[in-house]
């Protein structure tokens, strides 16, 4: 009972982990047509900034609120820069995200080197559950993350900035003849993918631990967890995150780690094989 309990906390854990990374992506392949392979680097970038201010005595969860906030107007300027010059050619924008991530991955290797940073836990100890015992920064990343998708599925849904982000991601050409500035939209919403991985990686470097490789296993594992969600939709993302996470952190209690991260593309990519749209899809990239 306790080992079923403990496994099915971490794989929530994980699950959540994976939404906040899996929500910008899905966000920004649905709205702008191409994978943003830099997401996995701008998680890496939330873990660095949170490393930053504890480094120079400043309190984590200050850091933490901070990385989203950097990493996201970095985003927005990168869009304005370079990305937007490439939506007409989906393939080299992606190829572009990928460079990017490139040079944010060496670079934040080189002022690092090949050491893992260790940063402390804001909420340090555990809670108390009968004879179990769960980490309490653990709960609250789970806590954290419902906020976030309530927050994000409200900003999305019932606000006028919402109608003009689904608007641009309906059709572009009759957002533009209504008066909204797609231009505008396009960045802020490029910004808005960058700032959750932001958070994702501020609010996972105490428990993973920071390294220049932290990202890569994320944005593998979102890239996976969007073609099953679907693109179109903000469910989409966030159930394929939740299935890839939880069969991710699910199949280590029961095989080995080696064998079950094999699996997991195996069986992720049966799936796109039978299903190509999606879990949820409302139109295809």
């Amino acid at each position: 009972m306790i080992n079923t309990f403990m496994a099915a906390f971490d794989i929530l854990s994980f699950g959540a982990i994976m939404v906040l990374v899996v929500l910008g992506l899905g966000v920004i392949a649905s709205m702008m047509g191409i994978f943003n392979f830099a997401q996995g680097e701008f998680v890496l970038l939330g873990a660095y900034i949170t490393y930053l201010a504890y480094r120079y005595g400043v309190p984590v969860w200050v850091g933490m609120a901070a990385a989203p906030i950097l990493v996201g107007l970095l985003g927005f300027v990168l869009e304005a820069l370079i990305i937007r010059r490439f939506y007409a050619a989906p393939i080299v924008a992606m190829l572009g995200t990928y460079a990017l991530g490139l040079i944010i991955r060496e670079t934040v290797r080189g002022l690092i080197g090949g050491f893992y940073l260790t940063v402390p836990e804001p909420i340090g100890g555990s809670i108390n559950i009968a004879t179990m015992h769960i980490s309490a920064w653990r709960f609250m990343i789970l806590v954290i993350t419902g906020f976030v998708m309530g927050a994000c599925y409200l900003l999305l849904s019932r606000t006028s900035f919402g109608l003009r982000i689904r608007a641009t991601m309906e059709n572009p050409a009759l957002a533009r003849a209504s008066g909204v500035s797609t231009t505008f939209i396009y960045g802020a919403t490029f910004a808005f993918g960058a700032a959750l991985a932001g958070l994702a990686g501020a609010l996972i470097v105490p428990v993973f631990d920071l390294f220049a490789d932290l990202g890569i296993r994320f944005l593998i594992q979102g890239f996976i967890a969007v073609m099953v969600g679907g693109v179109g939709s903000f469910i989409g993302p966030v159930a394929g995150a939740g299935i890839i996470g939880a069969v991710s952190a699910a199949l280590p209690w029961a095989v080995a780690p080696v064998v079950a991260d094999v699996l997991v593309f195996v069986l992720a990519i049966a799936f796109i094989k039978c299903r190509p749209q999606g879990l949820i899809a409302q139109r295809g990239v």
